[in-house]
C-alpha cells in the first residue's frame, strides 16, 4: 500500500469514525486497515487516532493530519481527471429520496453505467438528514431549498408540482373552484422531515405565494403514504408531477385547481464543502441533471 493509499485509509477510517465500516466503504479486510494506520502512526511518530472498545476518535495531531491529507488527494484526483481520458471508476455512495430514486433515476440507470462502466452506484434511500461523511455518502439529492450551511449545493432540476384529490373524495366533497374558498374540504397532512410539522397547501396567486392549511383526520411523513392516502380518497395533496403522472392518466387522481398550482420545488445535489468535488461525483451531477430534464420531457407540460 503506497502513501496515497494509506491517506485515504486515514480519511476514511477518521470519517466514518470506525476501522470495520471504513474496511466495508473500501472493500479491504478491517486487519489491513488496522495494520495500515498503525504503520501511519509509527512513521509520523505521533499518535492519530484514539481508539476504545466502542468508538475511534481523532486526536489534535490525527484532524491537522486529516486536513491536509483531504488537501492532497483533492489536487492528485484533480491532477488524474484533468486529462481527456481520465475515467470515475470505483464506487459512488448517493443518498436519495426514494419516490425520487424509482421514478426518475432508476428507469435511467442503464445509460449512466453505459456510459460509466467502471462505475458502481450504491443508492441510500432516505428522506431524513443525513451526515454525509460520517455516514460515509459521497453526495445527496434532496427537494426544496438545502439549509445544511456545511454543504455546498448544486440546483439539478425544477420539479412542477399539482394539486390533486381522487374521484371519490371529490364526489364527496365536491370540486374546489377557488384556493381561497376551500370551506368543506381536507387536506392530508405531510409532516416535514425538517421541523417535524405540517407543511400548508400553497398555491400561486399572480405571482404571489398563498398558503392554506385545512382540517385533516391524517398526517403522515413518507411520500409513497401521501400518494395512497389520496388515492383512497383522505383529501387534498400537493405532490411532484412525475409521481402521480400515471394515476392522473388512468384517472385515480384528478387535478384540481389548475390555475393557481403549488410553487414549483427545486431539487439540489449537496456534498461536502470542505472537499475537492470528485471525477465521480461530477459525472453523476451532469448525468443527474439530464435525467430530471428527461423525465420533465416525458412528463409534458
Amino acid at each position: 500500500m503506497d502513501r496515497f493509499d494509506t491517506m485515504r485509509v486515514f480519511v476514511r477510517v477518521v470519517e466514518r469514525g470506525s476501522f470495520s465500516r471504513a474496511a466495508e466503504d473500501l472493500r479491504l479486510p478491517a486487519s489491513t486497515v488496522t495494520d495500515a494506520v498503525k504503520r501511519l502512526e509509527a512513521r509520523l511518530k505521533v499518535r492519530l487516532l484514539e481508539r476504545t472498545t466502542r468508538l475511534v476518535r481523532v486526536t489534535l495531531d490525527g484532524e491537522a493530519y486529516y486536513q491536509r491529507c483531504l488537501s492532497i488527494l483533492a489536487d492528485v484526483e484533480e491532477a488524474d481527471s484533468a486529462f481527456t481520458d481520465a475515467k470515475p471508476k470505483g464506487l459512488l455512495r448517493v443518498g436519495v429520496q426514494g419516490t425520487q430514486a424509482r421514478r426518475v433515476i432508476v428507469p435511467r440507470l442503464r445509460q449512466f453505467f453505459d456510459a460509466y462502466p467502471d462505475l458502481e452506484l450504491f443508492l441510500s434511500e432516505s428522506d431524513r438528514f443525513v451526515d454525509l461523511v460520517r455516514e460515509g455518502i459521497d453526495c445527496v439529492l434532496r427537494a426544496g431549498e438545502p439549509k445544511e450551511s456545511d454543504l455546498s449545493a448544486r440546483r439539478v432540476a425544477l420539479l412542477r408540482e399539482v394539486t390533486v384529490a381522487s374521484p371519490d373524495y371529490l364526489s364527496r366533497h365536491g370540486m374546489p373552484t377557488r384556493w381561497d374558498a376551500l370551506q368543506g374540504h381536507r387536506m392530508i397532512g405531510f409532516r416535514s422531515s425538517a421541523t417535524g410539522g405540517i407543511l400548508p397547501l400553497e398555491f400561486m396567486v399572480d405571482g404571489q405565494r398563498r398558503t392554506v392549511t385545512l382540517p385533516m383526520t391524517l398526517s403522515v411523513d413518507g411520500a409513497d403514504t401521501y400518494r395512497a392516502a389520496a388515492l383512497h380518497g383522505h383529501g387534498l395533496i400537493q405532490v411532484p408531477y412525475y409521481a402521480v403522472q400515471r394515476d392522473l392518466a388512468e384517472g385515480a387522481l384528478c387535478e384540481v385547481l389548475a390555475d393557481t398550482p403549488p410553487s414549483p420545488t427545486p431539487v439540489h445535489i449537496l456534498y461536502p464543502r470542505n472537499r475537492q468535488l470528485s471525477l465521480r461525483v461530477r459525472v453523476f451531477i451532469d448525468w443527474v441533471v439530464k435525467a430530471y430534464d428527461a423525465a420533465a420531457e416525458a412528463a409534458g407540460p
